[in-house]
């Protein structure tokens, strides 16, 4: 789920994000709603959300902040040193 090198290595891509957080969030939703009709069995599925929000769903969205940043930003590492293009001279240091 991490894209390749450069400045957004490590970061997921937008799309697989998203789909994460929906079935993640999704899960945890429904193992709520569902609790009339399959009582505390529709908890089983909150290990679910949880697994695909990586355990911490404030996390997914701090990623999701990070992922959006990082595209709109047009980050570039050239030489080790990340800039952002229209920074000032020299761009910011990352």
């Amino acid at each position: 789920m991490k894209t390749g090198s450069g400045a957004g290595a490590g970061v997921p891509s937008l799309p697989r994000h998203l789909v994460r957080g929906a079935a993640g969030f999704g899960a945890l939703a429904a193992s709520v709603a569902l609790w009339p009709v399959l009582g505390p069995a529709s908890l089983l599925l909150a290990p679910a959300g949880l697994y695909a929000l990586r355990g911490c769903p404030l996390c997914w969205t701090a990623t999701l902040l990070r992922v959006l940043t990082l595209g709109r930003a047009g980050r570039s590492c050239p030489d080790g040193r990340c800039r952002i293009p229209g920074a000032g001279p020299g761009g910011q240091d990352g």
